[in-house]
């Protein structure tokens, strides 16, 4: 318990040297950590690493076994194999021309996608802001330090002016240890929004354009 104080104290004396960027930077590093927990836990939920499935469906209708293909989809969740199923179910139905299908399933791997990319503007903007944050706090500190210098006139300690220049430092330091990591996120998660935006791309143009020429009524394709 004596440790947990000790080290609470230091953070607080730490938190205390930068000023109020500081504890600006402290709370984006807690959001930003919070933001790529919950990125990957959604990602999860997507099934944005799953496509092993709709791969074999896909293969399973430009052979021709529609039904195969259809069953190994259904009730599966993930954006790959939701925009899949979506893009048969719209090529059999018979009030689609090939156009009219390539719209509606544009607009519902649109809609997968958004939810791919739920919260990237919000790494975006903290890689941007935190450091400057920094550097807005390490203006300030150095203010501050050369206006002590400045009151100090002949007085003046050059230890104690270092001691305020490293303070105010602290502060870019901070940003760049709060945005390095926002960045690093934010890159990955768009590369596994734009690999599975491949993939979609790929499974649509595959099932609307290679698969048999079979169209069903509305009704039946329903069942």
């Amino acid at each position: 318990m004596a440790e947990l104080l000790s080290r609470w104290a230091e953070v607080q004396g730490f938190l205390a040297k930068g000023g109020p960027a500081i504890w600006a930077i402290s709370a984006l590093s807690v959001l930003t950590m919070a933001l790529i927990l919950w990125k990957i836990w959604r990602l999860l939920l997507l099934g944005a690493w799953a496509g092993q499935t709709t791969e074999r469906a896909v293969r399973l209708w430009e052979a021709g076994q529609i039904e195969p293909a259809q069953t190994l989809l259904q009730r599966r969740k993930a954006l790959r194999a939701t925009v899949a199923r979506s893009a048969m179910e719209v090529r059999l139905n018979a009030h689609f021309t090939k156009e009219d299908a390539r719209e509606e399933i544009t607009r519902i791997a649109k809609n997968q996608l958004i939810h791919a990319r739920q919260g990237l503007r919000a790494l975006e903007l903290i890689s941007t802001i935190a450091p400057l944050l920094g550097l807005l706090g390490t203006v300030l500190g150095m203010i501050a330090a050369f206006q002590t210098l400045q009151d100090a006139g002949s007085r003046a300690d050059p230890a104690a002016l270092a001691g305020g220049i490293w303070e105010a430092l602290l502060t870019t330091a901070a940003g760049m240890a709060v945005a390095i990591p926002a960045g690093v996120a934010l890159t990955w998660f768009e590369s596994v929004a734009d690999r599975a935006q491949a993939d979609m791309e790929d499974a649509i143009t595959r099932i609307l354009t290679r698969s048999p020429d079979v169209r069903v009524p509305v009704q039946q394709a329903a069942e």
